[in-house]
Protein backbone atom coordinates (compact mmCIF):
# COMPACT_ATOMS: atom_id res chain seq x y z
CA UNK A 1 0.00 0.00 0.00
CA UNK A 2 1.31 3.26 -1.01
CA UNK A 3 2.61 5.39 1.72
CA UNK A 4 0.86 8.89 1.83
CA UNK A 5 2.40 12.30 2.50
CA UNK A 6 1.77 13.46 6.00
CA UNK A 7 -0.02 17.22 5.64
CA UNK A 8 2.49 19.65 6.92
CA UNK A 9 1.99 20.99 10.91
CA UNK A 10 -0.40 24.51 10.64
CA UNK A 11 1.24 25.34 13.62
CA UNK A 12 4.89 25.01 12.53
CA UNK A 13 4.73 26.65 9.53
CA UNK A 14 3.47 29.60 11.27
CA UNK A 15 5.89 29.83 13.47
CA UNK A 16 8.33 29.80 11.22
CA UNK A 17 6.37 32.19 8.78
CA UNK A 18 6.59 34.23 12.14
CA UNK A 19 10.26 34.79 12.06
CA UNK A 20 10.59 35.30 8.50
CA UNK A 21 8.38 38.38 9.45
CA UNK A 22 10.09 39.56 12.29
CA UNK A 23 13.59 38.53 10.30
CA UNK A 24 12.45 40.99 7.14
CA UNK A 25 10.53 44.18 9.45
CA UNK A 26 13.77 45.26 10.22
CA UNK A 27 12.52 46.66 13.78
CA UNK A 28 10.81 45.37 16.23
CA UNK A 29 6.82 44.87 16.51
CA UNK A 30 3.59 45.01 17.91
CA UNK A 31 1.87 41.80 18.53
CA UNK A 32 -0.72 43.05 16.47
CA UNK A 33 1.32 44.00 13.47
CA UNK A 34 2.54 40.63 13.58
CA UNK A 35 -0.91 38.72 13.56
CA UNK A 36 -1.80 41.33 10.88
CA UNK A 37 0.84 40.22 8.58
CA UNK A 38 0.36 36.67 9.48
CA UNK A 39 -3.29 36.93 8.40
CA UNK A 40 -4.51 35.29 11.97
CA UNK A 41 -6.75 36.63 15.06
CA UNK A 42 -4.23 38.27 17.78
CA UNK A 43 -4.95 35.25 20.09
CA UNK A 44 -2.94 32.87 17.74
CA UNK A 45 -0.31 34.87 17.25
CA UNK A 46 0.23 35.82 21.11
CA UNK A 47 0.20 31.75 21.46
CA UNK A 48 2.55 31.26 19.12
CA UNK A 49 4.94 34.08 19.94
CA UNK A 50 5.15 32.89 23.51
CA UNK A 51 6.69 29.55 22.69
CA UNK A 52 9.22 31.50 20.38
CA UNK A 53 10.04 33.45 23.29
CA UNK A 54 10.20 30.43 25.56
CA UNK A 55 12.83 28.72 22.97
CA UNK A 56 14.54 32.22 23.29
CA UNK A 57 13.75 32.55 19.43
CA UNK A 58 12.18 35.76 20.00
CA UNK A 59 12.35 38.54 22.61
CA UNK A 60 10.24 41.51 23.74
CA UNK A 61 11.30 44.93 24.73
CA UNK A 62 9.58 47.32 27.64
CA UNK A 63 7.26 48.52 25.07
CA UNK A 64 6.46 44.90 24.31
CA UNK A 65 7.22 45.04 21.07
CA UNK A 66 8.89 42.22 19.49
CA UNK A 67 12.32 41.10 17.62
CA UNK A 68 14.18 38.24 16.76
CA UNK A 69 15.93 36.75 19.91
CA UNK A 70 19.87 35.82 20.78
CA UNK A 71 18.97 32.22 20.11
CA UNK A 72 18.55 32.76 16.40
CA UNK A 73 22.08 34.14 16.36
CA UNK A 74 23.54 31.20 17.82
CA UNK A 75 21.36 29.09 15.32
CA UNK A 76 22.77 31.12 12.24
CA UNK A 77 26.19 30.60 13.25
CA UNK A 78 25.62 26.81 13.04
CA UNK A 79 24.57 27.25 9.09
CA UNK A 80 27.92 26.15 6.84
CA UNK A 81 29.67 27.15 9.65
CA UNK A 82 33.01 26.35 8.33
CA UNK A 83 31.74 28.27 5.16
CA UNK A 84 31.08 31.31 7.07
CA UNK A 85 34.98 30.97 9.37
CA UNK A 86 37.01 30.54 6.66
CA UNK A 87 35.31 33.70 4.67
CA UNK A 88 34.86 36.18 7.82
CA UNK A 89 38.77 36.52 6.93
CA UNK A 90 38.32 37.68 3.88
CA UNK A 91 35.10 39.77 4.00
CA UNK A 92 36.85 41.77 6.57
CA UNK A 93 39.75 42.07 4.18
CA UNK A 94 38.00 43.49 1.36
CA UNK A 95 35.22 45.48 3.58
CA UNK A 96 38.42 47.56 4.99
CA UNK A 97 40.53 47.90 1.70
CA UNK A 98 37.43 48.90 -0.52
CA UNK A 99 35.62 50.71 2.37
CA UNK A 100 32.45 48.24 1.46
CA UNK A 101 29.95 46.12 2.94
CA UNK A 102 30.90 42.82 2.00
CA UNK A 103 29.03 39.82 2.36
CA UNK A 104 28.29 35.67 1.51
CA UNK A 105 25.42 35.17 -0.04
CA UNK A 106 23.50 31.46 -0.70
CA UNK A 107 20.60 30.33 -2.58
CA UNK A 108 17.82 29.09 -0.38
CA UNK A 109 14.79 27.62 -2.92
CA UNK A 110 14.63 30.96 -5.24
CA UNK A 111 15.64 33.50 -3.04
CA UNK A 112 19.10 35.09 -2.11
CA UNK A 113 20.32 34.95 1.66
CA UNK A 114 22.46 36.93 3.52
CA UNK A 115 24.57 34.40 5.66
CA UNK A 116 27.08 36.31 7.11
CA UNK A 117 28.76 40.02 6.47
CA UNK A 118 31.23 42.66 7.96
CA UNK A 119 31.50 46.77 7.45
CA UNK A 120 34.68 48.44 6.62
CA UNK A 121 36.29 49.82 10.13
CA UNK A 122 36.35 53.29 8.74
CA UNK A 123 34.14 54.25 5.96
CA UNK A 124 32.48 57.75 5.34
CA UNK A 125 29.50 55.64 4.32
CA UNK A 126 28.79 52.32 4.87
CA UNK A 127 25.66 49.82 4.06
CA UNK A 128 23.98 47.51 6.44
CA UNK A 129 23.54 43.93 5.08
CA UNK A 130 22.11 42.13 7.60
CA UNK A 131 22.83 38.53 8.11
CA UNK A 132 19.35 36.71 7.09
CA UNK A 133 18.83 39.66 4.12
CA UNK A 134 16.81 38.05 1.70
CA UNK A 135 15.47 38.97 -1.97
CA UNK A 136 14.22 36.53 -4.80
CA UNK A 137 17.42 35.34 -6.89
CA UNK A 138 16.60 36.79 -9.61
CA UNK A 139 17.34 40.38 -8.81
CA UNK A 140 20.73 41.66 -7.61
CA UNK A 141 24.19 41.05 -7.68
CA UNK A 142 24.43 38.19 -5.52
CA UNK A 143 21.60 36.34 -6.83
CA UNK A 144 23.15 36.65 -10.91
CA UNK A 145 26.23 35.76 -9.81
CA UNK A 146 24.89 32.82 -8.40
CA UNK A 147 22.61 31.79 -11.14
CA UNK A 148 25.54 32.73 -13.96
CA UNK A 149 26.95 29.43 -11.91
CA UNK A 150 23.79 27.91 -11.77
CA UNK A 151 21.82 28.24 -14.93
CA UNK A 152 19.57 25.45 -13.91
CA UNK A 153 17.86 27.20 -10.89
CA UNK A 154 17.12 30.18 -13.74
CA UNK A 155 13.34 30.33 -13.29
CA UNK A 156 11.05 28.64 -16.58
CA UNK A 157 9.36 31.87 -16.60
CA UNK A 158 12.54 33.86 -16.91
CA UNK A 159 12.59 37.03 -19.10
CA UNK A 160 15.11 37.10 -22.16
CA UNK A 161 16.46 40.29 -20.43
CA UNK A 162 17.34 38.49 -17.26
CA UNK A 163 18.78 35.55 -19.18
CA UNK A 164 21.16 37.64 -21.32
CA UNK A 165 22.07 39.32 -18.03
CA UNK A 166 23.21 36.06 -16.13
CA UNK A 167 24.78 34.15 -19.76
CA UNK A 168 27.01 38.33 -19.41
CA UNK A 169 27.49 37.47 -15.59
CA UNK A 170 28.80 33.62 -16.54
CA UNK A 171 31.23 34.63 -19.46
CA UNK A 172 32.49 37.48 -17.66
CA UNK A 173 33.04 35.95 -14.31
CA UNK A 174 30.90 38.87 -12.19
CA UNK A 175 27.38 40.49 -11.90
CA UNK A 176 26.64 43.80 -10.75
CA UNK A 177 23.23 45.44 -9.86
CA UNK A 178 22.03 49.56 -9.35
CA UNK A 179 18.86 49.95 -7.94
CA UNK A 180 17.45 46.81 -7.89
CA UNK A 181 17.02 45.48 -4.30
CA UNK A 182 17.38 49.21 -2.62
CA UNK A 183 17.04 52.22 -4.29
CA UNK A 184 20.27 53.95 -4.87
CA UNK A 185 22.52 51.07 -3.78
CA UNK A 186 25.13 49.17 -6.24
CA UNK A 187 26.11 45.52 -6.25
CA UNK A 188 28.95 43.48 -7.52
CA UNK A 189 29.32 39.99 -7.09
CA UNK A 190 31.29 36.92 -7.67
CA UNK A 191 30.43 33.22 -8.04
CA UNK A 192 31.77 31.00 -5.07
CA UNK A 193 32.32 27.47 -6.34
CA UNK A 194 32.86 24.66 -4.04
CA UNK A 195 32.46 20.91 -4.45
CA UNK A 196 29.05 19.44 -2.96
CA UNK A 197 27.75 22.61 -2.51
CA UNK A 198 25.16 24.81 -3.88
CA UNK A 199 26.90 27.73 -5.74
CA UNK A 200 27.01 30.64 -3.37
CA UNK A 201 28.53 34.52 -4.13
CA UNK A 202 31.04 37.07 -2.43
CA UNK A 203 29.59 40.47 -2.98
CA UNK A 204 29.69 44.38 -1.91
CA UNK A 205 26.77 47.04 -1.54
CA UNK A 206 28.09 50.40 -1.47
CA UNK A 207 26.33 53.76 -2.60
CA UNK A 208 29.52 54.92 -5.01
CA UNK A 209 32.87 54.02 -5.53
CA UNK A 210 36.03 55.53 -7.31
CA UNK A 211 36.81 51.94 -8.12
CA UNK A 212 35.68 50.32 -11.43
CA UNK A 213 32.86 47.47 -11.38
CA UNK A 214 35.85 45.54 -12.58
CA UNK A 215 38.39 46.25 -10.55
CA UNK A 216 35.91 45.12 -7.45
CA UNK A 217 35.11 42.36 -9.07
CA UNK A 218 38.87 40.82 -9.21
CA UNK A 219 39.84 41.84 -5.87
CA UNK A 220 36.38 39.48 -4.67
CA UNK A 221 37.69 36.66 -6.83
CA UNK A 222 40.87 36.58 -4.73
CA UNK A 223 39.02 36.51 -2.12
CA UNK A 224 36.65 33.68 -3.80
CA UNK A 225 39.70 31.91 -4.66
CA UNK A 226 40.65 32.03 -1.30
CA UNK A 227 37.92 30.58 0.25
CA UNK A 228 37.51 27.60 -2.25
CA UNK A 229 41.03 26.13 -1.59
CA UNK A 230 40.88 26.83 2.02
CA UNK A 231 37.82 24.49 1.67
CA UNK A 232 39.65 22.13 -0.45
CA UNK A 233 37.88 23.16 -3.35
Amino acid sequence: MPETAAPPSQTLSRGIRILEILADAGEPLSIDEVAKRLAVHRSVAYRLLRTLEGHGLIRRDVAGRISLGARMAALAAGVAHDLQAEALPELTAVANELGMTCFLAVLDHDECVTLTSVEPRRAIASVAQRPGTRHPVTVGAPGKAILAGLPHALPADASAALRAEVAEAAARGFATSHDEVIPSLRSVAVPLMLPGREVAAVAVVFVASANADIAIAARLERSAAVIRASLGG
